[in-house]
């Protein structure tokens, strides 16, 4: 009877759940097991948590079939206000093997939720962009940001200068300062949103704004401009692209709170204008016309949580990582003696 693996926060960064390249190949491979129907993803159910409406506890349950072969749970707690100094999210993935229902283990999520998504972003400025990039703005300070950063690190090299914003410029300046020593480009800090977008190829959404933050002057020939958080560009911005693109369009269009969504539930945004999703541009080779300007809205897919949770739970086996516990006390439960 196979144990349940622990990984903590710490395994997690030494097995590589940083590793931004691992989980776009991760990524790759199971949008192609979503279009041959071995991978699910079902809507998500919430309870409030005390506090702000705000406050909620996420399961966000998928299947990955091909070579992972699990089925697994993101259990993700937006926290209320606390004064306790912990982080506003915390996020685990529970994994279980798809074929017995054995539970393979727990992951601690927060790095492999920040780099699954700058790898979709990663995916996005490689097959989306409508011009070469040589410039790109960040807006955001957080982990989000931090991580996209060392996505653009390890993957655009080549790039003049990255701009960072961040409604408070010290954490802007201190971002910029952490990373300026081991990145090839420039990191320059911006006193405004629309300074930093100023000249940007591409600009990159990483804040927890539920007020836009972009309007219509942000949306350029050439450029592509990818929203990571929630509310932060506005509806006449999203009319004003050429091309509008999704991870996916799912169930949860009808509950999220990013722009696009919200534009959707308002009457404003009728599915049929979409141009393209992640599936279309990875697999099919989809591309927007050159000059065009290019939104795209990244939701974050609990599908490709799994696959890196479960390749994760792989690794430390192998590395004897982690921590194995028994939860059914060396038997299969048959004979459990019930109080």
């Amino acid at each position: 009877m196979p144990d349940c693996r622990l990984v903590r926060r710490s395994d997690v960064a030494v097995l590589g759940g940083g590793n931004v390249s691992h989980a776009i190949a991760d990524i790759t491979e199971v949008l192609r097991l979503l279009r041959r129907g071995e991978a699910s993803m079902p809507a998500e159910t919430s309870v409030a948590l005390s506090g702000p409406e705000a406050a909620r506890a996420y399961a966000l349950p998928a299947s990955v079939g091909g070579s992972y072969g699990v089925a697994g749970v993101k259990w993700t707690a937006h926290r209320p206000p606390n004064s306790d100094r912990g982080p506003k999210i915390v996020a685990v993935t529970m994994v279980n093997d798809l074929k017995t229902g054995w539970p393979i283990g727990i992951v601690e999520s927060a790095l492999l939720t920040a780099t699954r998504t700058a790898a979709v972003t990663a995916l996005a400025l490689r097959t989306m962009a409508p011009a070469p990039l040589r410039r790109i703005a960040v807006l955001g300070a957080g982990a989000q940001a931090r991580a996209h950063l060392g996505m653009l690190a390890a993957m655009f090299t080549g790039l003049d200068e990255v701009v960072i914003w961040n409604r408070s410029p010290d954490r802007a300046a201190r971002l910029g300062a952490t990373k300026a020593g081991w990145v090839r480009w420039p990191v320059r800090v911006a006193a405004t949103p629309d300074q930093a977008a100023a000249d940007a190829d591409a600009i990159i959404t990483c804040t927890a704004s539920e007020r836009p933050i972009l309007d219509v002057g942000a949306m350029q020939p050439g450029r592509i401009v990818v929203q990571v958080g929630y509310h932060e560009v506005t509806f006449d911005a999203i009319d004003r692209a050429d091309h509008v693109v999704v991870d996916l369009w799912g169930p949860f269009k009808d509950t999220s709170a990013k722009s696009l969504f919200q534009m959707h539930r308002a009457g404003r945004f009728p599915p049929e204008r979409l141009s393209a999703d992640l599936t279309d541009a990875v697999l099919d080779r989809w591309r927007p016309q050159p000059g065009s300007c290019v939104y795209v809205s990244s939701f974050g897919l609990n599908v490709f949580d799994a696959a890196l949770a479960c390749r994760i739970l792989r690794k430390a086996a192998s590395e004897g990582l982690g921590e194995t516990i028994d939860l059914f006390d060396g038997n299969d439960g048959s004979d459990t003696p019930w109080p």
